[in-house]
């Protein structure tokens, strides 16, 4: 298990922004690979380091306890790691390489990308060619995500191959197309948050259960 443990016919899942004990444990209880921990205040899904740690707590061994930060100070980073046992960071703002690379402190980490139509694909994952994965996200005003799909048709064929097994699926995914994407893409993981939630920050348990059913779903089609 953990979300960047690639395997063929294994499509792992994350979901993003939980912030409550209840939705923990029905996302574990679904099957979930990761949970991401949003650190960053102007989002309706953030968390403190404290209620974190508390909600981390609950997760089984093998889960990833994934965090994500938007431009965060060393200071900032250090008050999460203080506080928790993050196992992956998401860089989810403007960071360099070097910086993901200085903040992470040589654990495992992710640079998310906002993919717009004009998106360099190729001087992205070259830039980013020491991150454990790549999450490809929407191109949205602000910062961390705004549930709404990107032009899959639009990412380079080339790219895909060569990329494939680090590259995490985000933007605008729910039960209804999560299937398309993995069988045009076949990306290491999925990554959802407003597509299984019934209002901002509240998950929606069925959702979550059904969304992890679909990616298995899709996951035995693509092996048959």
């Amino acid at each position: 298990m953990g979300l960047l443990n690639n395997s063929p016919g294994r499509t792992r899942v994350k979901i993003c922004g939980i912030r409550s004990p209840s939705d923990i444990d029905a996302a574990v209880a679904a099957g979930v690979d990761a949970i991401g921990f949003v650190f960053y205040p102007p989002s309706p899904r953030a968390v403190s380091p404290n209620i974190a740690a508390s909600l981390i707590s609950r997760l089984p061994a093998g889960v990833d306890a994934v965090g994500l930060v938007v431009n965060a100070s060393k200071a900032e980073i250090d008050a999460i790691r203080a506080a928790t046992t993050i196992t992956l960071w998401q860089f989810h703002g403007d960071e360099s390489a070097a910086d993901c690379e200085r903040l992470s402190e040589g654990q495992p980490w992710m640079k998310a990308a906002r993919v717009g139509p004009q998106f360099a694909f190729d001087d992205f994952s070259l830039q980013y060619r020491q991150a454990n994965a790549l999450l490809l996200d929407a191109l949205v005003e602000g910062y961390g995500g705004g549930g709404i799909p990107f032009d899959w048709q639009g990412i380079p064929q080339a790219w895909i191959s060569a990329n494939a097994p680090r590259v995490v699926l985000s933007g605008g995914l729910n039960v209804h197309n999560v299937g398309e994407a993995i069988a045009r893409l076949k990306p290491c993981a999925v990554d959802v948050s407003s597509g299984v939630e019934i209002s901002k920050g509240i998950k929606d348990h069925n959702l979550m259960r059904e969304f992890i059913q679909a990616v298995r779903a899709a996951d035995a089609s693509s092996s048959s």
